[in-house]
């Protein structure tokens, strides 16, 4: 009798169940549906066309590159976050997250306003030094290190959080400064948070469209990265653009097999 009542509340209600599969078979049917049209025949042919290889070859450059930039700045804002108390810390909190709430478009549009050449700071940058960063590569790096950036910061704020704070307290009795307390104690016991927040900017990068588009353009070679390519291509090739975005299917699934046991929990 307890085995059977164990096994009986184990049982999934079907009030629960059945939207639970429906809700599976939404997320999953089209990325079927994806592998189901793909030129599977034709594949590597498209996958090694001058333009696909540009556009891949930039996307990695960019997405690498803006994830540079968001371990540089957002590790220390992370810590500032994490370890420190000043007045509007939940404001500036907030205030990292707006990115991922932010429509890419909009984030573009806020980018185009400050760095652009009649912009806050772009104004300045073109009359001083004849620099600007709109439509360039150098933009479409900016443009994913800013949509990217709050995972990163999010990621690591949260590994600082979790981490005994014990160990600097101690590093700081035997003389250690605050920089040397958080380069060698700090820094090793969030290592894998820092890895995860990481890796997860870089895929945010890789993928990203609005912002990059609006702030960057469109320009082959220049700052077409794969999924400017697969809009393009989805206005004049059907298999191209799904050729393109199997790319970006397998960089996902990568990822998240990579973070599986951090992000959804080990099996």
């Amino acid at each position: 009798m307890p085995a059977a009542l164990s096994k009986l509340t184990r049982r999934t209600p079907l009030v629960l169940a059945i939207p639970a599969i429906a809700g599976l078979v939404f997320l999953v049917l089209p990325l079927a549906g994806l592998l189901i049209r793909a030129p599977w025949q034709t594949l590597p042919q498209r996958l090694t066309e001058p333009e696909v290889l540009a556009a891949l070859r930039l996307s990695l450059l960019t997405a690498t590159l803006a994830t540079g930039v968001c371990l540089l700045l957002g590790v220390p804002l992370a810590w500032l976050l994490a370890r420190t108390g000043f007045p509007g810390r939940r404001v500036v909190r907030a205030l990292v997250t707006v990115p991922l709430v932010l429509p890419p478009v909009v984030g573009g549009v806020a980018l185009l306003l400050v760095f652009g050449r009649r912009g806050l700071v772009g104004e300045w940058l073109d009359t001083t030094f004849g620099f600007t960063l709109p439509f360039t590569t150098t933009g479409v790096v900016v443009a994913e290190a800013f949509v990217a950036m709050p995972f990163l910061v999010i990621s690591v704020e949260g590994a600082l959080r979790g981490a005994d704070a014990r160990f600097e307290e101690a590093a700081a009795t035997l003389g250690a400064g605050r920089w040397t307390a958080f380069r060698r104690v700090t820094l090793p016991l969030v290592a894998p948070g820092i890895a995860a927040g990481a890796v997860l900017c870089w895929a945010r990068a890789l993928g990203e469209f609005g912002a990059t588009i609006t702030f960057a353009g469109n320009f082959p070679g220049q700052t077409q990265t794969m999924p400017l390519a697969v809009y393009l291509a989805l206005e004049q090739d059907l298999d191209a653009a799904i050729a393109l975005s199997l790319v970006l299917l397998a960089v996902s699934v990568a990822i998240l097999a990579g973070l599986r046991d951090r992000w959804l929990g080990a099996t």
